[in-house]
């Protein structure tokens, strides 16, 4: 019961936190070929270097879907994370995978048609029923993959 208590505190406070907009900025700018560093704006972080597998680009770096499959297992792993330690579960590491499946849509363009995503917490032993508790409820507190199961509107701008 303290856990459900616990659980509608922060649901609560993230909801009253969120009654407001909030936003964020990466920016990105190419360097050559299909390379573009991008600049989380963050004080001693390096910019992320991205680029496209070959032919087209030279792979120094991951593509927009790699990064995306990465945001989506980072965001899972961090809300799973958050759970379990507000459940007072000791985790001692976790690990994801997470393997998207390209298909093409009815223009023959591809698309990323779906994610899969295995986490392997490591937590203590005894933690059974709280990490149940909270493999039920991680997901629904993921911003990253339910923004995109329900379809995040892109308003897409090119000035010259």
């Amino acid at each position: 019961m303290w856990f459900l208590h616990q659980l509608f505190i922060w649901n609560l406070t993230i909801n009253c936190e969120m009654s407001e907009e909030k936003t964020f900025n990466v920016d990105m700018a190419r360097e050559e070929g299909f390379v573009f560093h991008v600049d989380f704006g963050l004080d001693g972080v390096e910019p992320l270097v991205m680029d496209e597998p070959a032919p087209l680009g030279g792979d120094s770096g991951p593509n927009a879907s790699k990064v995306l499959a990465a945001t989506v297992g980072n965001c899972l792993c961090a809300s799973l994370l958050f759970c379990l330690q507000k459940s007072k579960v000791d985790v001692s590491g976790m690990s994801a995978t997470v393997d998207g499946v390209m298909a093409r849509n009815e223009e023959g363009r591809w698309r990323i048609s779906e994610m899969n995503v295995e986490i392997i917490p490591e937590v203590s032993e005894g933690s059974g029923k709280k990490l149940g508790r909270c493999v039920e409820l991680f997901e629904s507190f993921c911003i990253v993959s339910q923004s995109i199961e329900q379809g995040i509107p892109i308003n897409v701008s090119v000035r010259s």
